[in-house]
């Protein structure tokens, strides 16, 4: 069998041999809306849940925009220019309406990505800045959640009249599914708080996984920074396989965010029967896979379908190497996972150290193997796996030993698929 894997910019192709049985998980194949731009504007016009951005901006002097960054491909250059263009219709003018790239504690944007962000023109013509979480003086408090979570969020976003997102929704490793909420917080978050979002009392909850918000703590603690932070209106999309938008929802935060959801979770939900003996997955290509950081989400989702003592199979370009400095030095720093999760036991929060935690849980779960050949080879010795500098021996060694009829699970989307055991089979 011969098959394609996001992989990088250019793909990676594979050949697994007979014997064995497979399951490929794709991503899902939902056909584009017909055309983009009118189905943004349906949806600025008709939302969801409550009024039309044009209602919302009437009497407003200034607007924030929250939109991802570089490690997302969310279709900003699509949707941003009628959203602007409603703004502008609604009084508001073009020099108090800022755009901030929702970086959370990762790098900032370059001025070369910004362009490719928001668009040419958009980039020209309005104020598009980088977040800084490690900026405590950008941020303004606004209290502590419930359960203890300070809460500090972007100055330029909170002083502004009117308060959007654009995203896209997605499984997340942690958070159950990505955007709305989660561009304010983490997205545009201090550092103090992202590090309280991510401490093991959230990480470590099996609620906080892959296709879970129902129950899930971290989906209820950020609803509740969102309202903190006036969440006036947001806009998501669903990607199809293509990256092309297949639906946009639009609206009132949390009905338009919760009827996304329900819509991708049917989209890209697919069920094995039983868990697989070993999962090939990987880190969903280019922008995902720029770091090993990022990738490691292809492992999260992968440990959601395989067996106790199974194996997992990582492919991640790696372009830009491990990730932030204090993830490389974790990851440089611990020979075991037991090792790592022993030493954050108790201790104060680290920067990105809630990466690394995720990865620990799902190698003390599966053996891990990995090719990713921009990672450094310093980084080998510490990966809690076997690194490979060929895919094809990497696949090798993943289904040596294995009984014919092994059932082995392919995800070439990576954490862009959500893989579930079917209720019946796990009862």
């Amino acid at each position: 069998m011969q098959l394609a894997m996001a992989f990088g910019r250019t793909g990676l192709e594979i050949e697994l041999p007979d014997g064995l049985e497979y399951r490929v998980l794709r991503s899902s194949r939902t056909a584009p809306v017909g055309d983009e731009r009118t189905a943004v504007e349906r949806g600025l016009d008709g939302p969801l849940a409550g009024a039309s951005l044009l209602d919302l901006a009437a009497g407003k002097t200034s607007a924030a925009i929250s939109v991802c960054d570089i490690t997302r491909p969310a279709p900003n250059r699509i949707v941003l220019p009628p959203l602007l263009a409603r703004l502008e219709a609604a009084g508001i003018p073009r020099r108090e309406i800022r755009i901030l790239i929702a970086t959370g504690l990762h790098r900032p944007a370059t001025e070369s990505e910004i362009r490719y962000i928001v668009g040419e023109e958009t980039a020209r013509e309005f104020q598009v800045l980088n977040h800084d979480a490690r900026n405590a003086a950008e941020h303004r408090y606004l209290g502590n959640t419930r359960s203890g979570t300070p809460v500090w969020i972007d100055e330029r976003f909170i002083r502004a009249d009117l308060h959007i997102t654009l995203g896209f929704i997605e499984p997340h490793l942690m958070l159950g599914f990505s955007g709305g909420r989660k561009l304010i917080a983490p997205g545009l978050a201090a550092e103090a708080t992202i590090k309280e979002l991510h401490s093991s009392r959230f990480m470590r909850d099996p609620r906080a996984s892959e296709g879970s918000i129902a129950e899930n703590p971290l989906h209820a603690e950020l609803i509740e920074i969102s309202r903190m932070a006036r969440h006036d209106f947001m806009l998501d999309v669903s990607l199809n396989h293509d990256r092309r938008i297949a639906a946009v929802f639009a609206g009132e935060p949390l009905h338009a965010h919760a009827a996304g959801v329900g819509w991708v979770q049917s989209a890209l939900l697919q069920e094995l029967d039983r868990p697989a003996d070993a999962v090939i997955t990987t880190g969903a290509g280019h922008p995902l896979d720029l770091t090993f950081y990022q990738s490691i989400k292809g492992l999260t989702a992968a440990s959601q379908i395989v067996r106790q003592g199974g194996r997992m199979l990582l492919f991640g370009a790696c372009e830009e190497g491990c990730g932030a400095p204090e993830f490389c030095q974790m990851v440089s720093r611990y020979r075991s996972a037991e090792e790592f999760l022993a030493a954050i036991n108790g201790a104060p929060v680290t920067v990105d150290q809630w990466q690394l935690e995720k990865l620990a849980l799902a190698a003390q779960k599966a053996e891990i193997l990995y090719y990713v050949p921009g990672l450094p080879r310093e980084y080998a010795p510490s990966l809690w796996g076997s690194c490979w500098s060929d895919p094809h021996d990497a696949i090798k060694a993943l289904l040596k030993g294995l009984p014919t009829g092994s059932l082995v699970a392919v995800i070439p989307d990576g954490p862009y698929v959500l893989g579930g055991i079917r209720r019946s089979a796990a009862a």
